[in-house]
């Protein structure tokens, strides 16, 4: 009788373990739900010249014009969508209009903005290559900086910086006024809110700031003011590498399209990932190499008004561009 009684809770007992186990693998094991994006050119050779690349971290997009930040050569180089070389402004330096290895872009209407990661500061610029001032200093109070990564600008003006040494992300005003911070100055951590050397900031069109929290492995989720909102990189978001889909292996640079999608640039996976602006895996696209469509350590991505996804490919010292799938937008 007592056994008999007992089936009745091993079997409601195995369909909640069977139940838990098949949520556990479409979270945490989740399959491509679009198409992957196809390659469509690539431009950069090693080199100092124009149109060539030591080190590129970089790249954003104003209209149809392309600025990567070309690191290990001190400038930026401008080139239109076929990757034609523009122009380029900065040379190795601390004086305004200088640069010393700018890391990550920010963009807001004709201004450029550049994490100096050298110098410890946020300088800007116009367009043009005109320096139009810059703020930040070496240290780990309020404003100052320990190696800044990436800079963000909302639609406000409010700027927000990766400073990547400090273990936070700070926001300011757009005279570069320190405002708040996220994360706790010097202290590593990989609970929510927490941050292990964040490299990339971004923000998405409702204003909701993403942190791509580079050595935790995962991407965090802010709203303006400083909530946390969500984090996403294998189980739990809690500092676990691995080459799945939706897994991280080092998360270098985080973009959000026009239309809300959201690119995370895999460093040590050697590809591109993409998700829903709520953290779903949509789709990822590279693999490590040297051939058209390979990826060698990329360090961020910008997507234009189209969908095409431009990726610096760090590794090769090059440019690549990769259009959606049909289905997603137009090449």
């Amino acid at each position: 009788m007592k056994g008999t009684n007992r089936k009745p809770w091993a079997i409601a007992g195995g369909i909640v373990l069977l139940t838990l186990a098949a949520v556990g693998i479409s979270r945490w094991f989740p399959q491509p739900q679009e198409p992957s994006y196809r390659f469509v050119l690539a431009w950069g050779t090693s080199g100092a010249g124009a149109g060539q690349f030591k080190h590129p971290i970089g790249i954003a997009i104003a209209g149809e014009e392309i600025f990567v930040s070309d690191s290990g050569n001190h400038r930026i180089q401008v080139f239109d969508p076929q990757g034609r070389f523009l122009r380029s402004f900065g040379s190795q330096g601390e004086g305004l209009g200088e640069l010393n290895q700018p890391m990550s872009l920010g963009l807001q209407g004709k201004t450029l903005y550049v994490a100096e990661y050298l110098s410890d500061r946020i300088q800007k610029f116009s367009l043009a290559g005109k320096s139009l001032g810059a703020f930040g200093s070496s240290g780990s109070g309020p404003g100052q900086f320990d190696l800044p990564g990436d800079v963000a600008v909302a639609v406000d003006g409010k700027i927000y910086v990766a400073d990547f040494g400090n273990q936070r992300v700070q926001a300011f005003d757009p005279a570069g006024q320190f405002l708040y911070q996220y994360g706790e100055t010097g202290r590593l951590g990989i609970w929510a809110g927490r941050f292990n050397y964040p490299t990339g900031v971004a923000l998405l069109p409702d204003g909701n700031l993403l942190v791509a929290d580079a050595y935790n492995d995962r991407i965090q989720m802010f709203e303006p003011e400083g909530k946390f909102v969500k984090k996403w990189g294998g189980p739990w978001a809690i500092n676990l590498p691995g080459s799945f889909y939706g897994w991280f292996r080092t998360a270098t640079a985080v973009s959000a399209a026009p239309t809300g999608e959201i690119f995370v640039a895999d460093f040590y996976n050697h590809r591109i990932q993409k998700f829903t602006a709520k953290g779903q895996f949509l789709t990822a696209f590279g693999e490590r190499g040297q051939a058209s469509g390979q990826l060698e350590r990329p360090t961020d991505m910008a997507v234009d008004q189209g969908g095409n996804v431009y990726v610096v490919d760090f590794g090769n010292d090059r440019i690549q561009k990769f259009a959606p799938p049909p289905s997603t937008g137009n090449p």
